[in-house]
């Protein structure tokens, strides 16, 4: 497998304000990872399939400018809520907001200048047989309308497994609400290789947040027995996406948060499995927190080119993002993302890779 090596650090591009963007190679465990500054994102992970081939497995660009005028949320962090708020509106201690409106009618990902639209702060690691990479930004209170000045430090480790481990961490100074997630496009046979709907994805969920037209959770946990969202048995992503289902009618296909069956845990748990017969590529996220956002690339219009040279067309990649669920600031029976002065927004997930 290999001990890990020092980070690596190099220019990757420079902002139309001549801000410089770097990117970080990170390698341990057989794994490879490049994160740039920008966003945090994710711009490539190479894991080797069953005979030993490196494939970058995530979705991505070669140029800054691509990622700063086209990309769909490409490897980016996300914050400082991750997923769908109601028309950018809620109400917390009594005071209502209105935060950035960026996806119809409602808030997306932190709005149009989220936390994936800016330059973190990064510092390389290594610490026993990890190496990893801190991300540190501090968000000011009222950006994208959001309370408070939240302090984040995000922590980006391959282990000597090859384990991706992502620990997110958040003070506030004032209550907020924060949800923070990562975006990576998966294609576990390679980016640009084709679509996923062979894929054969395992979640451990009995139950699954409906969402309306806009994608906005109706506020029931509905069962998954007998839809197209069970997905508590292994089965290929395509076996149900072409029904006649209304959820799937709303989403072009799934996109949609599951109710972990585990709720909130200190430690991260097992909650998805994701497996690629043709390459025997295997993927298994574990997390602290109670949800996870499948989405199977709907919006992909083969509009996009990626760093591999081939465009990216509808199913070509998936994400699995771990997060609260879309909109909880308004849905009371939701677990709560509140954030207060004083208490420390803490979650955890593990990618691991097998082949």
């Amino acid at each position: 497998m290999g001990g890990g090596r020092k980070p690596v650090k190099s220019l990757f591009g420079k902002l139309a304000d001549g801000t410089q963007v770097h990117s970080w190679a990170l390698e341990n465990g057989g794994t490879r990872l490049k994160v740039l500054s920008y966003g945090g994102i994710v711009q490539s992970l190479e894991i080797p399939d069953r005979e030993g081939r490196y494939a970058n497995v995530s979705l991505g660009f070669d140029t800054i400018e691509d990622y700063v005028a086209k990309s769909p949320y490409f490897g980016a962090l996300i914050g400082r809520y991750g997923n769908r708020i109601a028309e950018g509106r809620f109400t917390l201690d009594g005071e209502s907001y209105q935060v950035d409106v960026n996806d119809g009618v409602n808030s997306l990902h932190g709005g149009a200048q989220g936390f994936d639209k800016h330059v973190w702060d990064i510092e390389p690691f290594t610490e026993g047989s990890d190496v990893g990479l801190y991300l540190c930004r501090t968000s000011v209170d009222g950006e994208m309308g959001y309370p408070g000045t939240l302090t984040t430090k995000v922590t980006y480790t391959l282990t000597r497994h090859g384990d991706w481990r992502i620990d997110y961490e958040a003070t506030t100074d004032k209550a907020t609400v924060v949800s923070l997630t990562n975006h990576v496009y998966w294609n576990l046979a390679g980016e640009g290789s084709g679509s996923i709907h062979d894929h054969r994805l395992e979640i451990a969920a009995a139950r699954y947040t409906p969402a309306d037209s806009g994608l906005i959770p109706t506020g029931d946990l509905a069962q998954v027995a007998g839809t197209p969202f069970d997905f508590r048995r292994t089965k290929t992503i395509g076996e149900h996406l072409r029904e006649a289902d209304q959820q799937l009618l709303h989403a072009q296909g799934f996109d949609h948060n599951w109710v972990l069956d585990k709720g909130s845990t200190a430690q991260p748990e097992h909650v998805a499995t994701l497996h690629d017969p043709s390459s025997g590529r295997t993927l298994k996220i574990a997390t602290t927190e109670p949800g996870l956002q499948f989405y199977s690339g709907n919006f992909l219009d083969g509009t996009l080119v990626g760093s591999g040279g081939t465009i990216y067309r509808q199913g070509d990649a998936l994400c699995l993002e771990t997060q609260h669920y879309p909109d909880s600031p308004n849905q009371p029976s939701f677990p709560s993302t509140v954030l207060r002065p004083g208490q420390t927004y803490r979650t955890t997930t593990v990618h691991s890779f097998h082949a």
